[in-house]
């Protein structure tokens, strides 16, 4: 009998060891795969997820076909701000996959219904401006974009010219309805020179702003009827019962994009300046304290079934964060944004067996009358189903998590000032739909393939403040620019009215170099730059570009543009790509950082108190730093990045 207890307590331990053994792979495997996945930044990987779990369409629905539908709007802006944020260009084809997929050839489209008049089908067209300002090949986006301008042309409205938020809500201004159709509205306006437009866009805001707001505390309630017959509609007011935290947040969104757009020289700018303040102070107010979040109805936090929303704090924490870095919003908001972050990675964010980063605790959807009927009580808005992965969440937990990343970059130089050259490079074309004549290529809004939109951004998003100057660089001119880069010297083939580096000119550009100024000097190839009056002003910083053509590229054998980065600036980009560049002639003070095969591809000079830098080619233009055309092995969207942090740390500090 001894024995065999003995023996099956041998057999016991044995068991137990295994199991502890097995446990314990379980756990280093969970840290590992948790581990590796938040190696990436929060918003990449939720962008992963939305690309993993909707592969081929963004079909939300269980055994229904994809829809034209606000949902997608959301998260594709959401996936749109990350492929800005980061160049990689899988995010972009993600985006122009899925569109693709609903616009036909003849603009019309798919699923689509413009007799609907709901403002919710709007909001996807902000993916149809980014593709037709993108790609070369967009005249279905154009006629797309102008299908649904044509809606808001007709949509019906309140007496006093409320979009209605749908046809079949007859009256209803809904917070919703600002966050669907005013960010398309503005981007359309500016874009397409329809400045009478903005009147209307700000009038969206005020009327909500009177008829919904709740003196008490600020909030805005859900949504207005006019007509005050809705059975969840006060008969005095007219607004729905609850602050629901998602339709507030969706104003707020809307409220801080479309000043992305708005002129500096409307009177309604500050009016919409003003509500977004008050609407953020009184959000504020009802943050919860102990996680640093937003309640699925505002103010009743802690109430029986009330609960903390995933997509409410999301959409709060990425306008206060927008806020603060666009100068809407002191300071102190921003300390609520982190407090926001912080808290929907601790409550809401998981990561699974898999790797996958999942958002949770978002509600699935909410809405007013209809039917079966939503009467817009407190036990509607917590009782609707709460869901994981939701596109609404994730659209928005992505924005968030963008702009708290730049919100960290931020921090490199801000206050700085780098101003663009248009009067040397000021060549002119026509917009094919305005009529305007515009000056472009290499600028900082530009975002076809020769705009600097992405070298732009990423100086913004290190905290420098983008100019662009078209005129002459006098003292006077580039007085407070710490950064000045002239860009492809017109030549007359280019612009008949051609502008020349002169004596003068040089003179005022050197003399501002030894005085602590950072020159930087991107040219072209022969024949397509101008050499001579360029080069009396390189001559002073030991600099020549050289009348010759290297890195001729053929087609895509993107091997024959492929360089080394040079250790002396790039410590991440170990691959760039240049193509059609002219090689340079140094002496001192100027010295080379990349030579190849003999050739000096790039030079840096100090003279005085400031610093040169110069290369044969306009290099960090957009067709060759965003991620579409480039294989991932050139790495010129990094060596971007790099390169302006180098160009930051030559600004001399205040006082030497």
């Amino acid at each position: 009998m001894q024995k065999r207890v003995c023996c099956r307590s041998s057999k016991s331990e044995s068991h137990m060891r295994m199991l502890l053994k097995f446990l314990l792979f379980i756990f280093l495997t969970s840290t590992c795969i948790e581990a590796n996945a938040q190696e990436k930044p929060l918003s990449e990987r939720l962008a992963n997820t939305v690309m993993t779990i909707w592969k081929d369409s963004l079909a939300f629905k269980k055994h229904s076909p994809a829809q034209w539908t606000y949902e997608q709007g959301v998260v594709l802006k959401g996936i749109e701000n990350v492929w800005k944020r980061t160049a990689n260009g899988d995010y972009f084809n993600y985006v122009k996959k899925d569109i693709d997929f609903f616009i036909r050839n003849d603009g019309s489209i798919r699923t689509y219904k413009l007799d609907d008049y709901n403002l919710d089908n709007i909001n996807p067209g902000r993916m149809l401006l980014m593709l037709y300002n993108t790609v070369n090949d967009n005249a279905r986006y154009l006629k797309a974009v102008r299908l649904l301008r044509d809606q808001l042309n007709y949509q019906p409205r309140t007496t006093d010219s409320g979009f209605w938020h749908k046809n079949r809500y007859p009256h209803q201004m809904w917070l919703d309805g600002v966050y669907m159709a005013e960010p398309f509205y503005a981007e359309y306006a500016k874009r397409f020179n329809t400045p009478e437009a903005f009147n209307d866009i700000a009038r969206q805001f005020i009327l909500l702003a009177q008829h919904a707001r709740d003196s008490k505390t600020g909030l805005l309630y859900h949504g207005w009827d006019e007509s005050k017959k809705e059975r969840w509609a006060d008969k005095t007011t007219g607004c729905s019962p609850n602050f629901w935290g998602r339709s507030v947040g969706w104003y707020m969104m809307a409220l801080v994009d479309v000043l992305d757009y708005f002129p500096a020289n409307n009177p309604q700018r500050d009016s919409l300046i003003k509500i977004f303040k008050q609407l953020s102070s009184a959000v504020r107010k009802v943050q919860d304290q102990k996680t640093g979040l937003w309640w699925q109805v505002l103010d009743k936090g802690g109430e029986k079934g009330n609960y903390l929303e995933a997509s409410a704090s999301s959409m709060f924490v990425y306008a206060f964060a927008k806020g603060v870095r666009m100068n809407y919003l002191d300071k102190s908001f921003f300390i609520a944004a982190q407090e926001g972050y912080a808290g929907i990675q601790k409550n809401f964010i998981s990561v699974d067996s898999t790797g996958q980063t999942n958002l949770n605790k978002v509600c699935a959807v909410a809405g007013l009358g209809g039917d079966p009927y939503r009467d817009g009580s407190y036990d509607y808005y917590v009782n609707e189903p709460v869901v994981s992965n939701d596109p609404k969440g994730l659209g928005a937990c992505i924005m968030a998590a963008v702009e708290m990343g730049i919100a960290a970059d931020k921090k490199t130089a801000p206050g700085k000032k780098v101003v663009l050259d248009s009067y040397f490079n000021d060549e002119k074309k026509k917009d094919e739909v305005t009529g305007q004549t515009l000056s472009w290529h290499y600028k900082w809004d530009e975002t076809m393939d020769g705009g600097f939109s992405f070298l732009g951004d990423i100086f913004k998003n290190y905290g420098v403040n983008t100019a662009t100057l078209y005129e002459r660089p006098t003292a006077k001119n580039l007085k407070g620019a710490d950064i000045y880069i002239i860009v492809d010297p017109d030549i007359p083939k280019e612009n008949p009215d051609a502008k020349y580096i002169e004596t003068q000119d040089a003179k005022a550009i050197t003399d501002w170099v030894k005085a602590g100024g950072v020159l930087v000097m991107l040219m072209n190839d022969t024949g397509n730059v101008e050499f001579d009056h360029s080069n009396q002003l390189a001559k002073n910083f030991g600099i020549q570009f050289n009348y010759d053509s290297r890195n001729n590229v053929e087609g895509k054998k993107f091997e024959m543009g492929k360089l080394v980065a040079p250790a002396a600036i790039w410590k991440k980009a170990k691959y760039i790509y240049m193509k059609q560049i002219c090689t340079l002639s140094i002496k001192a003070p100027a010295k080379s950082i990349l030579t190849d095969n003999g050739d000096v591809i790039m030079a840096v000079s100090k003279l005085g108190k400031g610093t040169v830098f110069a290369v044969g080619d306009p290099w960090l233009y957009n067709e060759y730093t965003d991620g579409r055309k480039l294989p991932a092995e050139y790495q010129n969207f990094t060596a971007a990045q790099e390169l302006v942090k180098w160009l930051l740390k030559q600004i001399p500090a205040k006082g030497k």
